[in-house]
């Protein structure tokens, strides 16, 4: 493997079915909305056909160090509502496979994701700084898995008062927006 290669395989366990999973997480431009921690801006580019296949998604993402990616996914393959695979390009490029399997009244995800880092600072400096990179990933899933149970739980809460008890998304690590319009980073 190459120094700027990566390869991720995340688990996450989440209260909920396959089907709430699959649509939350094939609404791309809700990421925004509640993995805010991460995702800062998405969008669809094109629509994809039967299950999201050749859907094209845009995307602006960052962790705890201070770079934002920028990020290009197109799904290529539907099990759905067990699952996707997406290409991405820019930033990073490789294939990314989610997986949702039910398990009671849990879902088990696993996040297979294997990938070459094409950003400037990534690529030269991933020989040395290879754990801090992987580290800034694993942050970010935490984050995501974090944020879809409390999706989940916007979802279930069955009075406004107990929506009103869920709290909101964790927050960025650090207030890139602010950092990115003034550099366009």
């Amino acid at each position: 493997m190459a120094t700027n290669e990566y390869h991720f395989i995340d688990r996450w366990r989440v209260r909920g079915t396959v089907a709430e999973v699959s649509e939350i997480l094939e609404d791309a431009p809700g990421l925004a909305r509640w993995w805010s921690s991460v995702y800062m801006e998405v969008a669809e580019l094109e629509a994809g056909g039967e299950g999201g296949v050749g859907k094209l998604v845009g995307l602006r993402a960052r962790g705890w160090l201070p770079y934002t990616l920028r990020l290009q996914f197109r799904t290529t393959e539907s099990n759905s509502p067990h699952g996707f695979v997406m290409l991405a390009t820019g930033d990073l490029e490789g294939r990314g496979e989610w997986t949702f399997e039910q398990d009671g009244e849990f879902v088990n995800i696993t996040y297979d994701w294997r990938i070459r880092a094409n950003k400037s600072i990534i690529r030269r400096l991933s020989f040395l700084l290879k754990p801090i990179f992987a580290s800034n990933h694993h942050w970010t899933m935490r984050r995501g898995e974090e944020s879809l149970k409390l999706e989940l739980a916007r979802r279930h809460a069955a009075t406004p008062e107990e929506l009103a008890r869920i709290p909101e998304p964790p927050r960025p690590a650090f207030p890139y927006s602010l950092f990115a319009k003034k550099k366009g980073n």
